[in-house]
């Protein structure tokens, strides 16, 4: 069995999920409210950052990129030619360039601080920086989005995929990374209808079932969220 420490809005996390999923793979969920700080998670990953995956038998595997990597090495054969990860070294290289990008980059500009300021705030105490949103780093965030979105776009129009021609992990990091935005409304998909096509191929996937039907009480999604037409 498999145990994924969480937050249902953490891009990391829902990134991970995916992959889950593709795998085959369904991990109890343990929700994990990172700015608490609880002992016992810090236990597992002393960088009190979310998400980290724990099997029998194994340490614990902190972080969206390792976990990837650990489920590319322990499970990656049994997809074939499907393989998240693929086997030969130039196309391995695209695809963790491509994650880099969203885990790093993306998350970075944009739908980190979309989700802390736009979800996380609303939970934590106002000690330690919960209340209302920035509205210098929300403006920011929502500038940044265009010219990430673009370059989604060259990528959709020269590729059957973003790092080539089968799915890989960097369409799902990108697509985790989206969904979370996507759900907040903060996503202007008018501007760029390859990057809209492709995260609607990706959105289809089986995979993406249960996180377009998780919600936030309070906070309802955006119409385009679980919408597959969109």
């Amino acid at each position: 069995m498999l145990t994924l420490f969480h937050h249902p809005f953490c891009p990391h996390s829902r990134f991970v999920r995916l992959a889950l999923d593709e795998f085959g793979v369904t991990p109890r969920l343990v929700e994990e409210r990172v700015w608490e700080r609880r002992e016992d998670f810090l236990v597992l990953n002393p960088a009190g950052t979310t998400p980290v995956l724990v099997e029998e038998g194994a340490p614990p595997v902190p972080g969206a990129i390792i976990i990837a990597e650990y489920l590319d090495e322990t499970r990656g054969e049994k997809l074939g030619d499907l393989r998240l990860l693929p086997r030969e070294t130039g196309p391995r290289i695209e695809v963790r360039r491509l994650m880099n990008w969203f885990h790093d980059k993306f998350f970075a500009e944009v739908s980190g601080a979309l989700v802390t300021e736009r979800i996380y705030k609303r939970f934590i105490p106002a000690a330690q920086g919960g209340g209302p949103p920035d509205t210098g780093m929300l403006r920011a965030a929502r500038s940044n989005i265009r010219y990430h979105l673009a370059y989604i776009g060259w990528l959709a129009r020269r590729r059957n995929w973003l790092a080539g021609n089968s799915l890989t992990y960097a369409d799902l990091a990108a697509a985790a990374h989206l969904s979370a935005v996507d759900y907040l409304g903060d996503v202007p998909w008018d501007e760029d209808e390859s990057a809209k096509l492709w995260y609607a191929r990706v959105k289809s996937r089986p995979a993406f079932r249960t996180l377009l039907g998780e919600t936030l009480a309070g906070l309802p999604p955006s119409p385009s969220y679980a919408d597959l037409d969109f």
